[in-house]
């Protein structure tokens, strides 16, 4: 479980990211606090794997409490909550580590969206003792589509060095050929990762029955693996966001 530490000075507003918490799947609330001194108190005592925090106290700003954990070697991660739209502190919160910056008010999908993407980058980087190129740029980007959760389409891919991330750019990219055959080649250069990298997911894909591989054969050399997406797999339309 995520141990989760939220600070927090508006009570409604506190009591919202509590509840929004609570849903979600693999997070634990360690401690709701609305002051800068008692949140430092706090990680003394349990230093929380993630901390919600927002930017306007009476005592001081919350990016203050983030300087704070990076000078005394934290661990801890941060994603602030906030209705500060400023470049400055959007800037100096990214500067000092905020995993991301959530501007108020937001709906439960945001939120949600967020914890996800943290989790799941949390969970490919406990699982892999090494990382290749592709799953690094993975981390570092939000996925445009923002996060989904495991139990979207199919589960967390538990293979060693395999990506979720990584593993949704294929088949965003793969359904674009529609009945047409593609290459790992294709598929590489389309959402840039290695040629080796495309045909491991690919092969992975054939496994699970969502691919058909036809060899391709030239006059010289080996065969050259195509792949055309099963009939009935992915045919329906995609789901529309909420706004």
């Amino acid at each position: 479980m995520i141990k989760v530490l939220i600070v927090e000075d508006d009570p409604m507003v506190r009591e919202i990211n509590e509840r929004f918490l609570a849903k979600i799947e693999g997070y634990t609330l360690i401690d709701s606090v609305s002051t800068l001194d008692r949140a430092k108190m706090v990680m003394k005592l349990t230093e929380p794997d993630l901390v919600l925090l927002d930017v306007f106290f009476p005592q001081g700003k919350g990016v203050e409490l983030l300087h704070w954990i990076r000078r005394e070697g934290m661990r801890s991660d941060v994603i602030m909550i906030t209705a500060d739209r400023s470049v400055e502190t959007v800037e100096e919160a990214l500067r000092y580590g905020a995993v991301d910056y959530l501007i108020k008010p937001f709906k439960f999908k945001r939120f949600e969206e967020t914890l996800t993407q943290y989790r799941l980058r949390k969970k490919n980087l406990k699982q892999s003792e090494n990382v290749e190129q592709d799953m690094i740029d993975q981390l570092m980007m939000r996925e445009s589509g923002g996060a989904r959760d495991e139990d979207e389409d199919h589960e967390l891919i538990d293979t060693k060095g395999f990506s979720q991330l990584t593993y949704d750019k294929v088949c965003e990219c793969i359904r674009e050929f529609g009945e047409q055959t593609f290459t790992a080649q294709l598929v590489a250069k389309k959402i840039g990762v290695s040629r080796i990298t495309a045909r491991r997911y690919l092969d992975y894909m054939e496994k699970e029955d969502k691919l058909e591989i036809e060899l391709e054969y030239g006059k010289v050399g080996r065969p050259k693996n195509r792949y055309k997406v099963k009939e009935g797999c992915w045919n329906e339309n995609p789901e529309e966001e909420t706004q």
